[in-house]
């Protein structure tokens, strides 16, 4: 929303700005433009009341030091003592939140008194002591950090160091209470004092933290305190490699507020010595950021951390999921055969190694995914998801998987023949005796002349086809085999055969289908009811005719029939 539109509204837009998780310059200046016209629901700002400011809420963070500063200083004192005496049991963010309402009220306070920024050589309140310290108004007594450090003494601070820390700080004063120390300990802070900084400790920089002398693991663990702020990745590293060379053994405790993110800055070198019993007590570590050779090393602790499981259970996976990014295949694949409900969500799925998970099989991955199977569907764009889908068969993928994934190979048909097509409903019908006579069928046999033994049967002269009441045509689509030997009891011509006998037409001959189906309700098939009955026909002219006795089968033919 513009500010135009902002100033131009109902004061009413106030309340809608207060969902708004952060606001411009612009709109901050708008809306405190609106707060002053007193025309809103929280009146003119010189009535407001500790109850006003807290109805304002998330508007507090916007408004400015000349709208704050006509709030009476009592109010503002008491929404600062109430700010002051949550901080303690507040959480990082809403800890940040309050020094930045504090820093506010503050500088308001300082602007309603310019005569305390004219002078800075000496303490124009009362001099800071050890109930002072204790005051949750310390802020706002003291408010402004060089007033703070010209009525601070060396003394007050070295004795109440713990209770001063305790109060909610901001950087300014931490910047105070940090020079004053390096006055009092010019060799060096004593590690007592620095298991106390808490957030003073955010403020030095990695090179500074290299002289501390952090031997203890109660040190290292108070400094790593998340309530006490964000650390810098240079700072902690810095934190932890001091830590280890002054002989220190990081803990499973230690481990959990390192945090995974911080555990990956460390050098690989720094990562071996961290001993299995740690990992096995730092519950989940999130180490997705971590480098390939971490998450190997991080592994491998893992595995010899949780070795003592009965076998691959649900409570193992619980326990080495976080570490799955440094799972050599052969290990996922136990994962997937074990038979346990893992149902990898697909954060973890993306984290495995991409080298090793194109090493598993569709049935791995369908069986480590579990319930989570079609958000694959989602992730197919992702560079390790499209590479292992290159290396499966699409045919596996559509039938093992079924979530719509693309781009597999395709399986090629059989060399040098055509793929057989699918059979048809057509097909796979039993044929009637009313169904036209089938095509001829090459057959080796030799016709037998019954009117003129000069007379052989030719191209243009086809034996004549048996009436289709005596035979069960083949199947339509179904093609017969390239040749048929007669059986041993037909009558054939051995001066015949070697010319009588069609020459088969190769373009023509198509490999059967494993996929087609036998005719439905007949105990002979067709081919060899046809072969039966052309026999028959044959025998019964040889008789008639007187013809030679049959010649040998040949091996060859012989071997085709079988």
């Amino acid at each position: 929303m513009e500010a135009e539109t902002i100033t131009a509204s109902d004061p009413g837009i106030l309340e809608n700005l207060k969902l708004c998780p952060v606001l411009t310059g612009a709109q901050q200046d708008a809306l405190n433009a609106v707060v002053l016209s007193g025309g809103t629901v929280y009146g003119d700002p010189l009535s407001w009341d500790l109850q006003t400011l807290q109805n304002l809420g998330p508007l507090l963070l916007a408004l400015n030091q000349t709208t704050l500063s006509l709030v009476a200083k009592a109010v503002r004192e008491a929404f600062g003592r109430s700010i002051a005496a949550a901080y303690s049991s507040q959480g990082r963010s809403q800890r940040e939140k309050s020094l930045t309402l504090l820093r506010v009220f503050v500088a308001a306070s300082a602007s309603s008194h310019p005569r305390l920024k004219r002078s800075a050589d000496r303490c124009l309140s009362t001099p800071i002591t050890a109930s002072t310290i204790s005051d949750p108004l310390l802020l706002i007594s003291y408010d402004t950090s060089e007033q703070f450090d010209l009525c601070l003494s060396n003394e007050v601070l070295k004795a109440n160091l713990e209770a001063l820390l305790e109060q909610p700080l901001t950087v300014d004063y931490l910047r105070v209470v940090k020079k004053r120390l390096e006055q009092i300990y010019p060799s060096g802070i004593p590690e007592e004092q620095l298991k106390l900084f808490g957030s003073l400790s955010r403020q030095y920089t990695a090179e500074e933290i290299s002289l501390w002398p952090v031997t203890s693991s109660d040190t290292l663990s108070a400094l790593l305190n998340p309530l006490d702020g964000k650390w810098e990745a240079p700072q902690v590293q810095q934190l932890l490699s001091r830590y280890l060379a002054l002989g220190g053994t990081l803990t499973g405790p230690l481990l959990q507020k390192i945090g995974g993110r911080h555990l990956c800055n460390l050098q690989e070198e720094q990562i071996k010595q961290i001993p299995p019993e740690a990992i096995r007590t730092a519950g989940q570590l999130n180490i997705s950021s971590c480098s390939q050779t971490k998450k190997d090393q991080l592994y491998k602790k893992a595995q010899e951390a949780f070795a003592g499981q009965p076998g691959i259970t649900r409570a193992y996976y619980c326990r080495i999921w976080p570490y799955l990014g440094g799972a050599p295949a052969e290990d996922l694949k136990d994962l997937a055969e074990a038979g346990v409900a893992i149902d990898m969500d697909m954060d973890t799925f993306l984290a495995l190694n991409p080298n090793e998970l194109q090493k598993l099989s569709v049935t791995d991955v369908k069986n480590l995914l579990g319930e989570n199977l079609p958000y694959l569907k989602d992730a197919e764009n992702e560079t390790s998801v499209m590479r292992w889908v290159k290396r499966q068969s699409q045919r596996e993928l559509d039938c093992v998987l079924a979530i719509g994934l693309q781009g597999g190979m395709e399986e090629p048909g059989p060399t040098g023949t055509a793929t057989p097509p699918h059979p048809t409903a057509s097909a796979s019908a039993a044929p009637t005796a009313t169904m036209p006579a089938p095509t001829p069928v090459p057959v080796v046999l030799t016709p037998i002349a019954t009117s003129s033994p000069a007379t052989t049967n030719s191209s243009t002269s086809p034996p004549k086809a048996p009436t289709p009441s005596a035979i069960s045509p083949p199947p339509p689509n179904s093609t017969p085999p390239r040749t048929y030997t007669a059986a041993p009891s037909a009558v054939v011509s051995p001066t015949a055969t070697s010319t009588a006998r069609p020459t088969p037409t190769t373009g023509s001959i198509v490999p059967c289908s494993i996929h087609q189906s036998a005719p439905s309700n007949k105990a002979t098939p067709p081919v060899v009811t046809l072969l039966t009955t052309i026999l028959a026909a044959v025998n019964t002219n040889a008789t008639t005719s007187g013809s030679v006795p049959p010649p040998a089968v040949s091996h060859t033919w012989g071997h085709h029939w079988h």
